[in-house]
């Protein structure tokens, strides 16, 4: 969420800023409601002034030199005028609380502003490649023709789709034997790599509170895209960046505590209706899938250099698999809603010939601090400030999968597994057809 005082006095800046994002964010009718707001609330401060002003005075005609006839009815007139400027104080009130809800609406529905850094640009082709590590490897590498994750899985008897779709109907699959294990893994492998480079783990709830996916942003403006328990207003999480963030809401954190780095393993939930059409073959967009989270919580000033920490430790996941990949800067036609500045990752997928992405590390600055109330005090006394947070995925499946299936394949059509995930697979080191 935006400071609205900040939207008051940077207009013009925060106009723009929402023409780069191409985004049609509500500002004028935002103004409109705050001034709106401000001008009862300032007519409700003078009529409780008038009040009490009012008060002293039916309070003299108690004074024992007025006559008992005048008292008695100063104070019935002055009465009846306190009740009805009574009357209309809680009438204002109601306006308020009705203003002050739609205008709270409205500003959670406004994305973040794009911190300087991002190019702008109107969409995804206009992205910049920062930089490619590792040749994406083609049929000439190969020595043959890759074949994509979707023929691979199903030959080896690794991934089986019909019994998926037959359960949970389309976009759904299951993996079974050794592309289970290998999956397991994969996240196994993960949280031990970013505990060694300073994280905690984190084991959150599945389900959440609608306050929860509001404090990280995915409510109310894409609540279609969630899944939701209506009996217990219950959400299932898209990611765990939403318990783990929301794991602070409302706390005043201890300055000297920042850096916090928390990581952890879910299940992950989201709807794709949004994507009907798209990658329908394969694994790589589904309605479940598993993912390992990083989340950041730490001081304003050091927030770019946490993102800049933050892609080095996703992209050593990739390094360590030994997968060709590219980080990739969203311009700001691509930004998501609450990101000030993001990063991809993204690893070769030689069988689907494609880049895929694994990781959007992202900056959202005191965007979600604002929703969550998250704030810290730099010392004892010191007056709260908002934290900064950030989130990337360590990796995100099943995509990881695709890209280890597609780059580590043979002839024969099995799969190499990579010498670091060989410890977390009892040691197993080709995936063979049953």
């Amino acid at each position: 969420m935006l400071d609205l005082t900040y939207i008051r006095e940077h207009t013009d800046e925060v106009k723009q800023a929402m023409a780069n994002l191409y985004a049609d964010a509500p500002i004028d009718e935002i103004l409109e409601l705050d001034k709106q707001r401000r001008v009862v609330l300032q007519e409700v401060e003078q009529l409780k002034q008038q009040r009490n002003a009012v008060s002293k005075e039916i309070g003299k005609t108690l004074a024992p030199h007025a006559s008992a006839g005048v008292k008695a009815d100063e104070r019935e007139a002055k009465k009846a005028e306190m009740r009805a400027v009574g009357d209309h104080i809680t009438a204002l009130d109601a306006e308020v609380n009705e203003v002050e809800a739609r205008l709270n609406d409205l500003m959670l529905r406004v994305p973040n502003i794009p911190d300087p850094s991002v190019p702008i640009g109107k969409d995804d082709t206009e992205n910049v490649v920062t930089r490619v590590s590792g040749e994406p490897k083609t049929a000439k590498d190969f020595g043959f023709e890759p074949k994509p994750h979707w023929d691979l899985g199903t030959t080896l008897g690794i991934i089986d789709f019909e019994r998926g779709v037959k359960v949970s109907g389309t976009r759904f699959y299951m993996l079974i034997g050794a592309g289970a294990k290998l999956q397991r893994a994969l996240i196994s492998f993960m949280l031990d790599v970013h505990i060694g480079q300073g994280y905690t783990e984190v084991y959150p709830p599945y389900l959440v509170k609608r306050e929860v996916l509001i404090g990280t942003g995915q409510l109310p403006k894409f609540a279609e895209n969630q899944y939701y328990d209506q009996i217990d207003d219950l959400w299932m999480i898209p990611t765990a960046e939403v318990p783990v963030t929301n794991m602070y809401a409302g706390e005043i954190l201890d300055g000297e505590r920042l850096t916090i780095n928390h990581v952890a393993y879910t299940a992950c939930f989201r709807r794709e209706q949004m994507s009907a059409g798209r990658d329908t073959r394969g694994i790589k967009r589904g309605h479940q899938f598993d993912k390992v989270e990083m989340v950041k919580f730490c001081t304003p000033e050091t927030s770019m250099d946490e993102l800049a920490k933050l892609i080095d430790n996703a992209e050593e996941i990739a390094r360590l698999l030994k997968i060709p990949h590219r980080i990739i800067q969203m311009c700001t036609g691509d930004l998501s809603f609450t990101a000030a500045v993001k990063y991809d990752v993204e690893l070769w997928a030689p069988g689907c010939n494609e880049w895929l992405e694994v990781s959007s590390c992202s900056n959202f600055k005191d965007f979600q601090a604002r929703r969550a109330n998250i704030k810290f005090r730099r010392e004892k006394g010191a007056r709260p400030e908002y934290v900064h947070t950030l989130n990337g995925s360590g990796l995100a499946l099943p995509r990881v999968m695709i890209a280890v299936l597609e780059n580590y394949q043979q002839p024969d059509g099995s799969i190499v597994v990579p010498e670091v995930l060989r410890p977390y697979m009892g040691g197993l080191e080709v995936i063979r057809g049953v």
